[in-house]
């Protein structure tokens, strides 16, 4: 898990072996049963973590409801933009979906990385801005797709989770009731597949 790690930071810019190490060592592999909470509303969100396995679920409770708000899956982040305001509560809750394993890190560590290995911080706001992108094409997908194209979206894109993921969450995530949800798979399940 050490190499998937490493990799990731690999992937978004060449480490020397020193680097490579430095990752390495700074790992802390935490794991969690399914149904494990990460943080709940209210609570300080300060670390953030990198899915190696699993599946976290975001939600935010409206009027006694959850409303799934995001699921981060192997090789993403879950890092609350609530954490970006030192202090500042959190407004959601992280449940994991899944027995899931992660890499554990907060502002400490990642300081420490940065006075070592000054390219980290480069590569640390790459990932912040990716991490920011996704969540705000989600939102945006939220106010501007039918629940039926943020579900075709969901089932391109990230497939896995469609079989992974009960269909209330899913139903949640894209705005609508279970047995609308329903409709909508039988709507896509009898059109005809485009080439």
């Amino acid at each position: 898990m050490k190499n998937r790690f490493v990799e990731y930071f690999s992937s978004i810019s060449p480490l020397t072996v020193e680097e490579a190490e430095g990752i390495a060592q700074s790992m802390q592999t935490r794991s969690f049963q399914k149904g494990d909470f990460l943080v709940r509303e209210g609570q300080i969100a300060s670390k953030t973590y990198f899915v190696l396995e699993g599946c976290i679920r975001e939600y935010i409770l409206l009027e006694g409801e959850e409303k799934t708000t995001n699921f981060f899956t192997e090789d993403q982040w879950a890092i609350s933009l609530n954490g970006l305001s030192p202090g500042k509560p959190s407004t959601h809750y992280w449940v994991c979906a899944e027995d899931t394993t992660v890499v554990a890190g907060d502002e400490q560590q990642a300081q420490a990385l940065f006075e070592r290995f000054p390219q980290f911080q480069t590569i640390s706001r790459t990932i912040m801005e990716s991490a920011l992108a996704e969540q705000k094409e989600a939102l945006s997908s939220y106010y501007t797709d039918s629940p039926e194209k943020r579900y075709q979206k969901l089932v391109q894109s990230r497939p896995s989770l469609i079989q992974r993921i009960p269909q209330y969450q899913i139903a949640s995530y894209i705005g609508v009731k279970p047995e609308s949800l329903s409709r909508i798979r039988k709507r896509m399940a009898s059109s005809p597949k485009k080439d």
